[in-house]
């Protein structure tokens, strides 16, 4: 007989026979599993069987207290509804793929001259957009390759609307300029415009053969500067499709490897696209203890093409590394969620096969590292073990850094991580404010006292806390823990050495500062200098895109009585911010929507601040 305090028995008597979604919760009123099934009755009756031995199994039937159902009309809205809640729900048996950002895009803006640039999240601007791609960097890639083949602008329209001359970009031969007049036409800059367009749709023989035409033209024209910048344009284009071009004739193929060992899964995304390699990417989806791999390859493959704003547009055919389940209904699922026949197969010989065996090596490739990486850093605990001597095994390190200028701007970090490296989701930033600038212990203070004024449960309290800083940060950090009534931290203050090299660093233990100095090649002192290392690159990122917010910021914004709609026509109106400094409150005050008193207030702002 099962496990369980859940009255199983007399649920099932009411339980029906359609198809549904199931989700079990525990005591906490949290679900732990989403499922679905044709039948809900024989589904969820499977959990119950006294032939029950799967591991997994057993500890999720021992922890349910309840089953809620829900009924769909088919199977296929039943696994568009299980996937939905499984995204959003993160139950904790079942697998997860964790990359769920927005896939990137690229752009080609609606202006009078067009932008090409990166786009994610909602598609509400005007332009074209071609995608998805599988990363930023393969977006990045792409961008940097068309820069060399057209000269259409990427620069944002802030830069491109204040230039006065041209810049470096013009000089390189990677933008024509349209920003200066006169140093390329309007129409001359939409053909390489459409040229784009073409080449991101996949044309590129029509490209190729346009330019030629245009080369031959201007050849006949005796226009020979203009004819050599086509030939080296269709230079530049051939020596890209070679590069890019794959070795078959399939258009449209999503290719995923999948690997799996010591509770680590791989599956490995190739992409082609109009004959090309679009890009690549390896995923990690966080498996649940005994997970077999048609379940973990199922899961994600539903995760990842269905019915979500995040779920990947798939090629017209998917090849799978091996068979899943219910393969015949996720087809169907995946096809109606993108309103298009989506084919899924698993190949056994020919190209296909040979593209499925490429991604196989891929994504074990990719397991393999990550064990690698793993074991390393569970050596380096184990070392840092014997160091600190705590009596009990080092599960949890965090780390606070602080990072400003001169003062302002003050974010600190504070970075996570268990025995298998980063736990980035457990990353926090705080931006410091109320504090004399360039205090940093005051900022130290701040950013102990919000971290851990709600922390109760053991599990979220490190049982190492490092702090970046010598004595003095080390004592502030001291004095935050002195009435502390939960678990306590061991407190490691990490100090520089005088010369600032990597190796040289000293530990300061609490309460006599006693110091310890290891040796620059042990791996507990490669595992402090990394975790050390990691909040320090986690502040000054934070740091900076706070920087980057103000110096972005219009000085408009800290006018009273002037929101957006009034700073757009003042600016509009008077040509910019310049312009808007040198009127006068008469001029500011004809301004549809600005009456004498805010264009006073308006013109006494500037004025102070520009004095």
């Amino acid at each position: 007989m099962p496990n369980t305090s859940f009255d199983y028995k007399s649920f099932l008597k009411t339980l029906t026979n359609q198809a549904g979604v199931y989700q079990m919760f525990d005591k906490q009123s949290e679900v732990i599993y989403v499922g679905k099934a044709k039948d809900l009755k024989k589904r969820v009756s499977s959990y119950f069987r006294d032939t029950v031995t799967n591991a997994k199994t057993l500890a999720l039937v021992a922890n349910i207290f309840k089953i809620e159902v829900t009924v769909t009309h088919t199977e296929t809205e039943a696994l568009i509804l299980e996937n939905n809640l499984i995204k959003s729900l993160l139950p904790k048996y079942n697998v997860l793929l964790r990359d769920d950002k927005s896939y990137p895009y690229i752009m080609v803006t609606d202006h009078k001259h067009p932008r090409l640039t990166i786009h994610r999240g909602a598609r509400k601007a005007k332009g074209h957009y071609y995608g998805p791609y599988p990363s930023a960097g393969a977006v990045r890639e792409s961008l940097r390759v068309m820069q060399k083949l057209f000269p259409v602008r990427q620069c944002e329209d802030a830069y491109y609307r204040a230039r006065s001359r041209p810049c470096l970009q013009y000089q390189l031969k990677r933008c024509s300029a349209p920003c200066i007049e006169g140093l390329v036409s309007d129409d001359e800059y939409s053909q390489q415009v459409d040229l784009v367009k073409l080449f991101l749709s996949g044309k590129n023989n029509q490209v190729n053969q346009t330019l030629v035409n245009k080369m031959e033209q201007a050849s006949q024209s005796l226009e020979f500067e203009s004819a050599a910048k086509y030939r080296d344009q269709i230079a530049a284009l051939n020596k890209v499709q070679e590069q890019q071009w794959v070795s078959g004739d399939h258009q449209e193929l999503d290719i995923l490897g999948f690997a799996m060992q010591h509770g680590i899964a791989c599956v490995f995304a190739l992409f082609i696209r109009d004959g090309k390699v679009l890009g690549s990417k390896a995923y990690f989806p966080k498996i649940p203890a005994n997970a077999d791999r048609t379940e973990v390859l199922t899961s994600f493959v539903a995760q990842f093409y269905i019915s979500t704003a995040s779920a990947r547009q798939p090629g017209s055919e998917v090849i799978l590394s091996e068979a899943i389940d219910e393969q015949a209904g996720l087809e169907q699922a995946i096809s109606d969620s993108h309103d298009r026949k989506i084919k899924l197969s698993v190949p056994s010989r020919g190209e296909k096969a040979r593209y499925k065996a490429l991604a196989d090596t891929n994504a074990k490739t990719a397991v393999e590292t990550k064990l690698n990486q793993s074991l390393s850093m569970a050596n380096r605990f184990e070392l840092l073990d014997e160091v600190i001597e705590l009596g009990r095994p080092i599960q949890r390190i965090e780390c606070f850094d602080i990072s400003h200028t001169m003062g302002q701007q003050t974010t600190a970090s504070c970075v996570v991580f268990n025995r298998e490296g980063p736990y980035k989701q457990d990353y926090r930033r705080y931006n410091i404010e109320g504090i004399t600038p360039g205090d940093d212990y005051a900022a130290m203070a701040q950013a102990l006292e919000r971290r851990f004024k709600n922390a109760k449960e053991d599990e979220k309290i490190p049982d190492v806390l490092l702090i970046d800083g010598g004595k003095g940060q080390l004592s502030q950090a001291e004095a935050f823990f002195n009435d502390w009534q939960y678990k306590m931290p061991f407190l490691i203050g990490v100090a520089k050495g005088t010369s600032r090299k990597p190796g040289l660093e000293t530990l300061i233990l609490p309460g006599s500062h006693e110091t310890i100095e290891l040796d620059a090649n042990s791996p507990a002192l490669h595992l402090i200098q990394h975790v050390r290392d990691e909040s320090h690159r986690f502040a000054i990122t934070g740091h900076r895109a706070r920087r980057h917010k103000v110096k972005t910021t219009s000085s408009l914004e800290d006018i009273p009585g002037v929101g957006a709609k009034r700073r757009q026509a003042l600016l509009k109106h008077m040509g910019g911010l310049q312009g808007l400094k040198q009127a006068s409150v008469e001029e500011i005050a004809r301004i549809p929507g600005i009456s004498n008193k805010v264009a006073q207030i308006v013109f006494d702002h500037l004025h102070d601040k520009a004095d």
